[in-house]
């Protein structure tokens, strides 16, 4: 009897054993079971459901607002082109009123205050209306244009100016019409597209008057016209010849 109870008592503490084993194994989660909230080696503690780099945030003050009824980042970054290049159009405009030695430049500088200045007061106010933060200055590429154009006079600034404003307008036209048709946000797409009439129009002046100073920096009036070396052709100036001076047509011998 004292050799079958040792026996019993034996093999009942086997499998006690046995069944403790078994739960703390079960208990310890396994490789790859999972994925622990414990903090990293870098003490950070990762949030299931979230995209992207913790901590970082869209530049230029731009947010994702489309949760609270702000505009979207599609339209943010429209909206801060659009202001930065409103703001290029015053500038330049306003150095054009001074330096143009061409009328139709000067008129053509005043028109960009004008009408941008407009543009720009629009975009503001929808602006506040998003909560969207626009540039209130010119950035590093801008401010090197106005320089450049700054440091230029007469004839040379009418030529460059025009440039600018012809290939700028090109620029512009392309991206209001676009976002007039397919922008995420019914506010900026309306406010592009009653914008974008003003800009074609801006632009079939640009394309007019850069013609006109293309040459010379003047307007092509009078009886003469500019040749390509810079000489003068007329009905009564002789021929251009290629050097840029001019070739006397000889009197008609006499009798």
């Amino acid at each position: 009897m004292t050799i079958r109870s040792t026996a019993i008592a034996a093999v009942a503490t086997l499998a006690l054993s046995g069944g403790l084993a078994q739960a703390q194994t079960t208990a310890q989660p396994g490789a790859g079971a999972g994925t622990s909230n414990q903090p990293g080696p870098g003490g950070t503690t990762s949030a299931p459901g979230t995209g992207g780099t913790p901590g970082q945030t869209p530049p230029s003050g731009m947010r994702d607002q489309s949760r609270s009824g702000g505009a979207d980042m599609k339209a943010q970054a429209f909206m801060h082109e659009a202001a930065l290049g409103g703001l290029v159009e015053v500038e330049l405009g306003r150095l054009a009123s001074e330096k143009a030695s061409s009328d139709e430049v000067k008129q053509f500088g005043q028109r960009m205050v004008t009408d941008h200045g407009k543009a720009n007061t629009e975009l503001k106010a929808l602006a506040e209306k998003k909560s969207v933060t626009l540039p209130t200055e010119l950035d590093s590429k801008h401010k090197q244009t106005v320089e450049k154009l700054s440091k230029l006079s007469g004839a040379a600034f009418d030529r460059a100016y025009m440039d600018e404003m012809r290939k700028d307008h090109k620029k512009d036209v392309s991206a209001f019409r676009q976002q007039s048709m397919s922008g995420s946000d019914p506010d900026v797409k309306s406010w592009a597209a009653a914008t974008l009439p003003t800009l074609q129009e801006h632009m079939q002046m640009a394309e007019r008057t850069h013609a006109a100073v293309g040459t010379s920096g003047k307007s092509i009036t009078g009886s003469g016209s500019d040749n390509a070396a810079g000489g003068k052709t007329g009905p009564h100036s002789g021929t251009g010849n290629p050097s840029g001076g001019v070739t006397e047509t000889p009197a008609p011998a006499g009798r």
